[in-house]
């Protein structure tokens, strides 16, 4: 199999944006329902605020707790689907997945470690200055690779 060119890339990170813009929406709505839940039995003090996103907003550690959980599910959605079947759903759309070099499934480890070298895909932008590799800067780091699959080896589930 080949490996991915950017343009095949970018397509496929356009689509993993607008579903990880909808798992972060959807952590962020059940992270400020348990917040008000919190407040609502008294485990939370409203410390004379009117409204529970005015004490969220004024609390450091209240911000870092629910915006940091929302990041780390978008973070589990990508790690889950990279290390269960190589590809997000983005990636399925476009024939796209990764894997090790030596064409096996990257481990939830791997994963993790893929996750900070590509800069919310900025890490894609060394494969236009490597057209002879096509490896990414978190394929460099990692020792993986994205490939293009044939149609026939697209087909399955997720």
């Amino acid at each position: 199999m080949s490996r991915a060119g950017f343009r095949r890339r970018l397509g496929s990170w356009i689509y993993d944006v607008l579903i990880a813009f909808a798992v972060y929406m959807v952590a962020g709505a059940i992270a400020f329902l348990l917040f008000n839940l919190l407040i609502k039995f008294g485990l939370i003090s409203m410390q004379n605020f009117e409204h529970p996103i005015d004490l969220q907003r004024s609390s450091i550690l209240y911000s870092v707790l629910i915006y940091g959980r929302n990041i780390a599910w978008v973070s589990f959605f990508f790690v889950f689907f990279w290390a269960k079947s190589g590809q997000t759903l983005g990636m399925k759309a476009w024939r796209l997945r990764v894997q090790n070099q030596d064409g096996t499934r990257i481990s939830k480890i791997t994963g993790i470690k893929r996750l900070l070298p590509t800069l919310l895909g900025l890490g894609n932008l060394t494969v236009i200055f490597d057209r002879k590799n096509k490896l990414s800067l978190q394929d460099r780091l990692t020792d993986t690779e994205v490939v293009v699959l044939s149609l026939e080896a697209n087909k399955g589930r997720l």
